[in-house]
């Protein structure tokens, strides 16, 4: 199983690493569900982080309804990110229908390419997931960022493996949303082979400006995912 840790700072990012994460998403003011991180911090962690880091692509907190020139702005922070030599890129876009902007987000696809490009947990916020899902798979989405229906993901189990049985093998869902330690062999146990932590102490953590991840927590993630593997 791999685990992402979601990483609003430096420190988080360092956190992850040497708490044995597989990859970070990188990320910042958690506080506000995370937006793009400055050129300067993508380039400093790409720098002292050894493992793969994907960053995220959201211009602004709020909405993922999108002006022009808000758009224009994303594809210029992927190239900014690409050039730093991320390993990933974590966007999307929805229309004002609360459905998936196949557009748009198949553009920011192809600015993305060839790294893999994953689908945050806007998908939350649409009204069909099936017709989501399908659309995601039809424009090469790698992977679904998802909490379901719950802000826990684990209070969403039932859906979630829906979403996994409808993607089947053509992308991957990635359950995020105050995931726990203790839950990494229920999920394992349901199918997924990723999951999505910030790794935060407290449950309200990420709300906190300048909250860091905690290495004992990853630790404690890290853990769990070696008493499943073989």
């Amino acid at each position: 199983m791999i685990l992402e840790i979601c990483a609003g700072n430096f420190q988080s990012a360092m956190n992850a690493m040497l708490g044995g994460a597989h990859r970070i998403e990188l990320c910042k003011d958690l506080h506000l569900d995370g937006i793009t991180p400055e050129a300067e911090l993508i380039r400093t962690v790409l720098d002292k982080i050894d493992i793969p880091v994907f960053v995220l692509i959201r211009p602004r907190p709020g909405n993922f309804v999108y002006s022009d020139h808000e758009f224009q702005e994303m594809l210029l922070q992927v190239d900014i990110a690409k050039e730093a030599g991320c390993a990933g890129i974590v966007s999307g876009v929805l229309t004002s229908e609360s459905t998936i902007d196949a557009v748009r987000t198949a553009v920011l696809i192809a600015r993305s390419a060839p790294l893999p490009f994953t689908f945050h947990r806007a998908f939350d916020e649409i009204i069909d997931w099936r017709d989501g899902i399908d659309t995601l798979e039809s424009i090469g989405v790698s992977r679904v960022l998802t909490s379901g229906p719950s802000n826990r993901a684990i209070s969403s189990l039932d859906q979630l493996i829906k979403l996994k049985n409808r993607a089947k093998d053509n992308l991957i869902i990635m359950p995020g949303g105050g995931v726990r330690p203790e839950e990494v062999r229920v999920f394992a146990k349901a199918g997924f082979t990723e999951l999505h932590s910030s790794a935060v102490v407290a449950s309200n953590s990420n709300k906190t400006p300048g909250a860091v991840s905690d290495l004992k927590r990853i630790k404690l993630f890290r853990d769990e995912i070696r008493g499943i593997t073989p």
